[in-house]
């Protein structure tokens, strides 16, 4: 299998959860500031021109959910629960994410990481104070569903906790308000002792 990742925020979880399952993969670095996604070979696997995408035999696969569910599956893991109900609440965290805590989390990402790092300008005022508004709102659901929870899905470990937490560890970066909600700090501390969680990349770009 090949991973080709960068070290950003999606392509961050794929690459957590690859090296936690410890699946054999050969990682691929995919360089954003010389446009390697978009070059054509790389559009050939991902038409998205987006990190992160997966090759495994003929299956070309992209998006980060998709990629860290494929690769639980392929390894055995119960990282994808094996009762349909679980696996549906696996599914229902991982489409919430994506359109609330992650999307908000991600837009504070964007400004306070990404713009510096590539030099896209000053930040936006009015998208930070949107996107902190917004993160506050979906945190304070999650932060009431952990009360009792170890992890999402309670006490066991699942690729919805890989997603749905995919922003946090970029929390001081980003500004993100992650002291204000304790069980969610908690719940990250939890994921921060998985060494993969902690330190996903392969050794060319750890940092």
């Amino acid at each position: 299998m090949r991973l080709h990742y960068a070290d950003t925020l999606a392509p961050r979880k794929a690459c957590a959860a690859a090296r936690h399952l410890g699946l054999p993969m050969e990682y691929r670095r995919v360089d954003l500031g010389r446009g390697e996604h978009k070059a054509p070979a790389y559009l050939a696997i991902n038409p998205n021109g987006k990190v992160p995408a997966l090759e495994d035999g003929a299956l070309r696969l992209w998006e980060s959910n998709a990629i860290i569910c494929h690769l639980a599956m392929r390894a055995g893991s119960a990282l994808w629960p094996a009762e349909p109900a679980q696996q549906v609440e696996v599914l229902r965290w991982m489409s919430w994410e994506a359109d609330a805590l992650n999307r908000h989390g991600g837009a504070l990402y964007f400004e306070h990481v990404i713009r510096p790092r590539f030099a896209l300008g000053p930040p936006d005022e009015a998208a930070m104070e949107a996107a902190t508004r917004g993160f506050r709102e979906a945190a304070a659901l999650v932060e009431a569903h952990l009360d009792g929870r170890r992890f999402l899905l309670g006490d066991a470990l699942t690729v919805a906790d890989f997603a749905v937490a995919a922003v946090l560890p970029y929390a001081d970066q980003a500004a993100i308000p992650l002291s204000d909600f304790p069980r969610i700090a908690r719940w990250h501390d939890r994921l921060m002792a998985l060494p993969a969680w902690a330190d996903p990349y392969p050794p060319a770009t750890r940092h």
